[in-house]
C-alpha cells in the first residue's frame, strides 16, 4: 500500500510538472493582457502578411451558391455540371492560383475562369474571400496551428486587357505558375480574364495568441506596407533551421 501511495505521489508531481511547461489555455487562440512573448503590432502582423502573400501562390477561394429560383436562369449549365438542388446560399471553399502582381495595393491578381464554380457564383451575386497560410519551407517540424494564416475579404474587379497588357500581367502571372499558360485569356480550353480582388477586409491568425497577433488588419495598415519592408523580414521556417525555435 505505501509503494502504490508512493508511486501515485510520484506520477501527480509529474503531470503537475508537465502541465508546467503548457501555456495557459486562454492564452492559445486569442490576445493575452500579458505575455512573455512580444505580441508583433498590427502593422508588424500586416507586414507579415504581405510577405505571405508575396511568397505563396495558392489560395481557397470561398464564395456561396446562388438560389435555386436564381440558378433557373442557367438551366442549361446547371444540367450539365448536374448540381443537386437545395444548395442555395451554401458556402464552398475551392483551391484556386493566384499572383502578387499589384505589390503597391496588395491586391492579388486573380485568372479567372468562367466556368469555375468560384466564379459562376461571383457572377450569381456571391461575396467573395481568398484564404491563404504560410508553408515552411526549411524542412524542419512545424506547428501548423502556430503558423500565420488569413483571409482577405473584398470583391473581384475585371482588368481590361490594355490594363493587362500595359502592366505585363501574364508574364508576373506565368512566372508563378508556368502552367497557366495553357488557359491565359484567348486560349482555346476554357474562357478566362483577369481579375483583381479588391481587398476590402483582412482577419488575420499569426499563431498562438501569447505570441502573435490574432484579430482584424485596417486596410489602410495592409495597403501601407511598402516592398521594404515586406523584404525586410522571414517568416518562420523560411530558411533553414532546426527545431521548434518558433516555439521560444
Amino acid at each position: 500500500m505505501q509503494l502504490i501511495t508512493i508511486l501515485s505521489g510520484a506520477l501527480l508531481a509529474s503531470t503537475t510538472s508537465a502541465r508546467s511547461f503548457l501555456p495557459s489555455p486562454q492564452h492559445i487562440f486569442s490576445n493575452p493582457s500579458s505575455s512573455d512573448f512580444k505580441i508583433p503590432t498590427v502593422h508588424e502582423s500586416a507586414v507579415q502578411a504581405r510577405r505571405v502573400l508575396h511568397l505563396e501562390n495558392i489560395a481557397t477561394l470561398s464564395t456561396v451558391f446562388p438560389s435555386d429560383s436564381s440558378s433557373q436562369n442557367d438551366e442549361p449549365l446547371s444540367t450539365l455540371e448536374n448540381r443537386p438542388t437545395g444548395l442555395g446560399g451554401s458556402p464552398i471553399g475551392l483551391m484556386d492560383y493566384y499572383s502578387d502582381c499589384e505589390p503597391d495595393t496588395g491586391n492579388p491578381t486573380i485568372l479567372a475562369i468562367s466556368i469555375a464554380t468560384s466564379f459562376k457564383n461571383v457572377a450569381s451575386g456571391s461575396n467573395i474571400t481568398l484564404s491563404l497560410r504560410w508553408h515552411p519551407r526549411d524542412g524542419a517540424f512545424h506547428s501548423a496551428a502556430n503558423l500565420p494564416r488569413f483571409s482577405l475579404i473584398g470583391h473581384l474587379e475585371d482588368i481590361s486587357a490594355s490594363e493587362a497588357h500595359k502592366s505585363e500581367l501574364a508574364t508576373c502571372f506565368v512566372k508563378s505558375h508556368p502552367d497557366a499558360v495553357a488557359w491565359l485569356p484567348g486560349n482555346r480550353i476554357h474562357e478566362s480574364h483577369w481579375v483583381r480582388l479588391v481587398v476590402d477586409e483582412i482577419y488575420w491568425i499569426g499563431g498562438f495568441g501569447d505570441r502573435a497577433y490574432i484579430g482584424w488588419i485596417p486596410v489602410e495598415e495592409w495597403k501601407s506596407v511598402t516592398q521594404e519592408e515586406i523584404n525586410s523580414i522571414s517568416l518562420p521556417g523560411e530558411k533553414k533551421s532546426w527545431g521548434w525555435k518558433e516555439w521560444l
